[in-house]
């Protein structure tokens, strides 16, 4: 099963994150790799990463993180840097082969580069809680009950990995995050008591966050449209429409326009069907205060 609905890493066996890896594998290489690069000719320009932040229009954060290997570059920002630090075009050769990566499955690359620079994105799930907004524990709940099982490295890989990805949700400000999620996700107390009631307290935190919404889906429902399964959408600065569906063993990039529409709609009657934001808070509210 797909522990997070994040891509899945078929190269190791790992879930999750749109490309977790085993620490020492080919895809953190290159990550490191490009990082030096950029690091190198930011460096060569006398800028630090405070005065480059502005110029590439990404935060300080997002700079230090790309330095660091521990995230892929959004979409632009290679051929940004590139133009802005003079690279001769170094910087924009080595991102292309970050796309190339053993370590993220090929039908999730598109779509986690393109989350990286999204104006919105769009959550369904009514398996688990998403992978942007679960806890250390809740997560390592799913790594541990995983089949085939994974050792102590791997889930240590894969929990570090879920953990910084969760950074977009605070690095894109700008980026709308809406969420739909089922109310059984919390009934069923995965993990245990603990587990799910600082799970509640953590997304309760992250609906403060003005850039996220967080609508619950209540038990019962007469009606509703979220019945084919999860779903995805995102909107590019372009303002073009994809979409992504994961299943167990694999995930499909949607960018077909009358499935697009499809999606859009569902996603627009869920969110008509499910609580108010404000509700919705009460809701998990309640459900901390029963516990």
């Amino acid at each position: 099963m797909t522990h997070g609905t994040d891509g899945i890493d078929s190269t190791y066996g790992t879930f999750g994150n749109g490309g977790a890896v085993r620490p020492g594998s080919e895809p953190h290489y290159n990550l490191k790799m490009f990082g030096e690069i950029v690091k190198t000719f930011r460096k060569r320009a006398r800028l630090t990463q405070e005065e480059l932040a502005p110029l590439v229009g990404y935060s300080l954060e997002t700079i230090a993180s790309i330095e660091q290997g521990r995230r892929l570059p959004p979409p632009d920002f290679a051929e940004r840097a590139d133009s802005i630090l003079d690279a001769f075009g170094v910087i924009l050769a080595a991102a292309k082969h970050l796309t190339r990566r053993k370590g993220l499955a090929s039908w999730f690359r598109q779509w986690a580069l393109l989350e990286l620079g999204a104006l919105s994105l769009y959550t369904y799930e009514c398996r688990l809680i998403p992978g942007l907004l679960q806890t250390p524990a809740y997560a390592r709940t799913l790594f541990a009950d995983q089949l085939p099982p994974l050792d102590d490295e791997q889930i240590e890989a894969q929990l570090t990995a879920r953990l910084e990805r969760q950074e977009l949700l605070r690095n894109r400000p700008n980026t709308a995050f809406t969420f739909i999620l089922e109310e059984h996700l919390f009934l069923r107390q995965l993990g245990g008591e603990e587990v799910t009631n600082e799970l509640i307290d953590h997304i309760l935190d992250l609906s403060e966050l003005r850039n996220v919404d967080i609508q619950i889906m209540p038990l019962v429902r007469h009606h509703h449209a979220g019945l084919h399964g999860p779903m995805r959408l995102l909107e590019t600065p372009e303002h073009q429409w994809f979409g992504y569906l994961e299943g167990q063993e694999h995930g499909q990039f949607i960018s077909d326009p009358k499935v697009i529409s499809a999606l859009q709609m569902r996603c627009a009657s869920m969110r008509s069907q499910a609580l108010s934001l404000d509700d919705s808070k009460s809701l998990m509210r309640r459900m901390r205060g029963a516990r």
